[in-house]
């Protein structure tokens, strides 16, 4: 599995409206992609955002990367929503779960 935290500051001035419509469309794209699993979003105390993509594979996260839409809103991005803005790429060797329910920790 491959992790893409997507970590960002945006802009004061922007069209929240917007910004919501293009990160909905954004989902839309992303869910069509094989290999994709799911997205996590977070709220920083500072004003952050962190988004935690999920994929099976490298090429999974490189169709993302090149279609074409998602291609136009990066720059989209850079120009109109982000004040800062930081990507990783990182493999899982490992991952754990614990749950009450079961009571144990579990590899997934």
């Amino acid at each position: 599995m491959v992790v893409v935290l997507f970590h960002v500051r945006t802009r004061a001035d922007i069209d929240q409206e917007e910004y919501q419509r293009t990160f909905e469309r954004m989902m839309e794209l992303v869910s069509a992609i094989p290999g994709f699993r799911g997205l996590e979003g977070f709220a920083g105390e500072d004003g952050s955002e962190l988004a935690v993509a999920r994929f099976d594979s490298d090429e999974a996260v490189r169709a993302w990367k090149e279609q074409p839409e998602h291609v136009r809103t990066q720059e989209r991005g850079r120009t109109e929503f982000f004040e800062t803005l930081e990507i990783t790429v990182a493999e899982v060797t490992r991952q754990y779960a614990w749950s009450a329910a079961a009571g144990k920790t579990t590899f997934v």
